[in-house]
């Protein structure tokens, strides 16, 4: 050892075994101008400490619920990874986690991410940090801290992981889903964006099927690579349900539609002697799911419980008030159709008349 105990010029450095301190320092310095720009009442956004702090009563709440969330975007992520297009991945990521919290009527607060990955390029997890930061302005989230791992060994090179955790708050008599749905309820649906991020191991099978390059131009939007038609980025709903709910006090319950599709996630919301009626000639199908769905083969049973076919978002809301909330929605720039209604079960929770192609 030398002089001041350190091995000598041959010597192993943490850099040798594939992992770069000093690139993860560049990343923060990188990154913190854009966490600042996602700061809101209740926290700076500041990073660098060993945890991010939040002032629930600077937020206004006198007797909140916490509510929290935590989601990944699926395989949609190895698109994004072989493509090299890395600007809107971290929006879905945001949007899957935020999405789960407004759906119980809670206000995102804050959130956290992690980015794991072989070896640490700063450019592209800046582009990633970029998109977290878009989808948490977009939820009204400050993004208070996460993680950056370098894990050489575990991952291929050039590949990367992503996890997000968000925090809300509702007041504790607003939670949803309320005890008060009832049979003649309304059940509106809220488009989706196209996939969002569920599915994507069966859409990349059947572009595999298909022999489509990521290149190419899409089949139902040609005028677009089928990649980056594909990684459209998931709709952020909370702006709007959040209106809408404070608006008009008719929003009864709320289903995000993601794995399982409507056939498993609004059933989550309904009390055991109610069913949803759904007239699947009322939603208006995009055409990726047209594609899908004939390109696969994929039975329409299989489509529902799979894809969200063009549903993002169901809100169960009072008969009496639906056109209100309707036009609150529509207001926020939503496009919003009604799907059904609750009806008295008598076996399935959820069931289907109508067209799926409209």
């Amino acid at each position: 050892m030398g002089e001041n105990g350190n091995i000598g010029s041959n010597g192993l450095r943490y850099a040798d075994a594939g992992v770069d301190i000093d690139a993860g320092n560049r990343l923060v310095d990188a990154i913190g101008p854009i966490a600042k720009s996602t700061a809101r009442p209740g926290a700076d956004a500041a990073l660098g400490g060993f945890g991010g702090l939040f002032d629930l009563s600077a937020a206004g709440y006198g007797d909140p619920l916490l509510v929290a969330a935590t989601d990944g975007v699926g395989t949609k992520l190895r698109l994004a990874v072989e493509t090299g297009i890395h600007d809107t991945i971290g929006v879905d990521l945001v949007a899957m986690c935020v999405n789960d919290l407004v759906v119980q009527g809670a206000e995102p607060l804050f959130f956290l991410d992690y980015f794991s990955t072989a070896d640490l390029d700063v450019g592209v997890a800046r582009q990633v940090v970029d998109g977290i930061a878009q989808g948490c302005r977009a939820a009204g989230a400050a993004l208070i801290g996460g993680e950056t791992a370098e894990m050489p060994g575990l991952y291929a090179s050039g590949d990367y992981d992503l996890a997000g955790f968000a925090v809300g708050a509702v007041e504790r008599d607003l939670l949803l889903p309320s005890g008060d749905l009832k049979a003649g309820d309304v059940v509106l649906g809220l488009a989706s964006s196209g996939v969002h991020s569920n599915g994507f191991s069966l859409v990349r099978m059947i572009a595999e099927r298909e022999q489509r390059n990521w290149g190419d131009p899409a089949p139902f939007a040609p005028e677009r690579s089928l990649a980056k038609a594909l990684l459209e980025p998931t709709r952020i709903y909370v702006e709007p349900v959040l209106a809408a709910i404070r608006k008009t006090g008719a929003v009864r319950a709320a289903a995000h539609i993601t794995g399982g599709g409507l056939t498993e996630n609004l059933p989550r919301v309904l009390p055991d002697p109610l069913a949803a009626r759904i007239d699947l000639s009322a939603i208006p199908l995009p055409a990726v799911f047209g594609w899908l769905q004939s390109g696969g083969g994929v039975a329409r049973d299989e489509m529902l419980r799979t894809f969200n076919c063009g549903v993002g978002m169901a809100l169960v809301v009072d008969a009496q008030a639906a056109d209100q909330v309707r036009e609150t929605l529509i207001d926020k720039g939503e496009t919003v159709f009604e799907l059904g209604e609750l009806v008295p079960r008598h076996g399935d929770a959820i069931v289907y008349e109508g067209s799926l192609d409209g």
